[in-house]
């Protein structure tokens, strides 16, 4: 693991927004994985391990919202950090993303600062147990 201050696994099918979240996260200094939709997630997850997922809700296959609930469902995936990210913001898009399990929401476009800062909180909130 070295000195990462988290692992991340970024699923998203829009191949520029899954690396702008990449390096953001890089430069921080975490160690990140991709995934490109929810079904990669779910075949990757147990073998990354993360921290945190950030999850993409709109994706072929596989969407966020029923990745989100797989990954509640598996006892190994549980209790990993998820942060969804999308461009519906409306209120019932956030209620749905609590009832799934989300962690925490982001819309599109997001500010790179701002998802720093919530991933980064998120990944303390695991480490710390």
């Amino acid at each position: 693991m070295g000195d990462a201050v988290g692992r991340v696994l970024v699923v998203d099918d829009d191949e520029v927004i899954r690396q702008l979240i990449v390096v953001n996260l890089q430069l921080e200094g975490f160690e990140v994985h991709t995934a490109v939709d929810g079904q990669d997630c779910l075949d990757r997850v147990e073998d990354i391990a993360p921290d945190v997922i950030t999850l993409d809700v709109m994706m072929p296959r596989l969407d966020g919202w029923v990745t989100a609930v797989r990954l509640r469902e598996n006892e190994r995936t549980r209790d990993v950090r998820v942060l969804l990210i999308t461009a519906r913001a409306q209120k019932n898009d956030v209620r749905r993303g609590t009832e799934v399990g989300a962690d925490a929401y982001l819309t599109k476009p997001f500010d790179p600062t701002e998802l720093i800062q919530v991933v980064r909180d998120l990944a303390a909130a695991t480490r710390a147990g």
